[in-house]
């Protein structure tokens, strides 16, 4: 699995991917995995509420990445030991289960429960 951001043909980026690109409409045809880059972070908050099977506390973040002259962000999780700051750089690392997958309403093979996190640099 790779943390993916996708282009269309006019080079604008995105993530998560559509179908077709948000901002001029074409097709999104080139994926660009982020998973091996480093971002910095926008913004970061803690969640104290959170939905059954997420951690809590659950600090997430806003990350920004520079991919060939145009930036994209993505939003997700830190990582447990993470203490972040309005810009710090931090990179994407994967787990294999970002909430506990028996204490969702929904049938465990219908989701999938890995993705990434992020950690300082």
């Amino acid at each position: 699995m790779s943390l993916s951001a996708y282009r269309c043909p006019n080079g604008h980026v995105t993530y998560p991917g559509h179908e077709l690109c948000p901002d001029c409409g074409e097709e999104q045809t080139d994926e660009i995995d982020l998973s091996d880059e480093t971002g910095t972070v926008v913004t970061w908050t803690e969640s104290t509420a959170t939905p059954p099977g997420v951690r809590q506390p659950n600090s997430l973040a806003i990350v920004e990445f520079e991919v060939e002259g145009e930036s994209v962000r993505a939003i997700g999780q830190l990582t447990e030991d993470t203490e972040v700051e309005i810009g710090d750089e931090v990179r994407p690392v994967y787990a294999e289960e970002l909430r506990d997958p028996d204490a969702g309403i929904r049938e465990k093979a219908s989701q999938e429960w890995d993705g990434y996190r992020f950690e300082t640099v």
